[in-house]
């Protein structure tokens, strides 16, 4: 399965900071829990990855 697949699969996304400084990452798939752990900074790199797939998605979107 790749990143442009579809599926039927649905999870749910929990992010918070952990009491060891980290922020966690908690995805929770019917029976399957994966807990990530990063630093803050590779929080931020993370958020910034994100926040420029949200514009490109939006540019995406709008060619259609």
């Amino acid at each position: 399965m790749g990143i442009n697949t579809e599926s039927d699969i649905t999870a749910d996304l929990q992010i918070g900071p952990t009491s060891a400084g980290a922020v966690r990452l908690f995805v929770a798939a019917g029976e399957i829990e994966i807990p990530m752990d990063f630093t803050p900074e590779e929080a931020e790199e993370i958020a910034e990855e994100i926040r420029n797939c949200a514009t490109a998605a939006r540019k995406m979107g709008k060619k259609r």
